[in-house]
């Protein structure tokens, strides 16, 4: 498997996560924590993905027999048990992340995604898009609050911080959302698919940043998938950039923030 990458941070700091090996892609991303907004932890964000990617790719390189639910639970974890006495792990806005994780075996590619982080595959079927998009079933009223708002206003800022509160109430909860954060029962809830290596050309694993050109209508996943095998990873977040950068307002594509951050692997096989 031949793999590439590239990211790029988007309105704030960058809270994405992403390693390889020669077998192995895992790629995190951060959930933001609203400006001003207490987050039960003294870490923050971006301490929370590397630590949790850290403890990801290891296993998932030097452990083929583990699944991939068994090393994302073993992970989340440990990452809890290095922060419990320091930090309120109980809190509903304690740092946490969107996951997607790919490993090639010899016969066989296991996939993973927790959240709406994406992998795209190009398989002997036609393409797959392997997602869970649920966080958009809650908080839909204050969702749309957000979405009718110009970025950068008050009332955007405002509502953002209000969708904030409400999503945190259904996060990691039975009928909400779950992201990796301490509780290891998240990892029971990420979908899974394992696909024979011989059906399977290539893959994208990706951010819900580095999917933005999808969904502003901008090309669809063979594009997508065209584009960072034969332009490159940075080529795909700079289209990104480029089309952000002509609605900073939201206005064309309303959106919480100008520019998430962008995280995009290729995968070849």
């Amino acid at each position: 498997m031949n793999v590439t990458f590239a990211h790029a941070a988007g309105s704030r700091c960058y809270e994405d996560w992403i390693a390889t090996s020669p077998e192995a892609v895992v790629l995190l991303d951060g959930l933001s924590t609203p400006e001003g907004f207490h987050n039960g932890c003294r870490h923050g964000t971006p301490w929370y993905v590397r630590c949790l990617g850290t403890r990801l790719l290891q296993p998932l390189a030097t452990h083929p027999d583990r699944t991939l639910r068994e090393a994302l639970a073993g992970a989340i974890q440990t990452v809890a048990h290095s922060h419990a006495d320091t930090c309120d792990l109980s809190h509903p806005g304690i740092p946490s992340a969107t996951v997607a994780l790919l490993r090639a075996g010899p016969t066989d590619v296991q996939c993973l995604v927790l959240s709406d982080a994406l992998i795209v595959l190009d398989t002997s079927e036609g393409i797959e898009i392997l997602t869970d998009p649920t966080v958009n079933k809650v908080a839909t009223e204050q969702r749309g609050a957000v979405l009718r708002e110009r970025i950068g206003t008050p009332e955007h800022t405002l509502a953002k911080q209000t969708m904030v509160t409400e999503q945190q109430r259904h996060r990691n909860v039975p009928d909400g959302y779950w992201v990796a954060a301490a509780n290891p029962d998240a990892a029971t809830h990420a979908v899974t698919r394992t696909i024979p290596r011989h059906a399977i050309r290539r893959a994208a694993v990706l951010s819900d940043g580095a999917a933005a050109l999808v969904d502003y209508g901008l090309a669809d996943w063979t594009e997508t998938l065209d584009t960072l095998q034969h332009a490159g990873p940075a080529e795909l977040i700079r289209r990104i950039r480029h089309a952000e950068a002509s609605d900073p307002l939201g206005e064309r594509w309303p959106r919480y923030k100008t520019g998430d951050d962008a995280t995009a692997a290729l995968c070849v096989f």
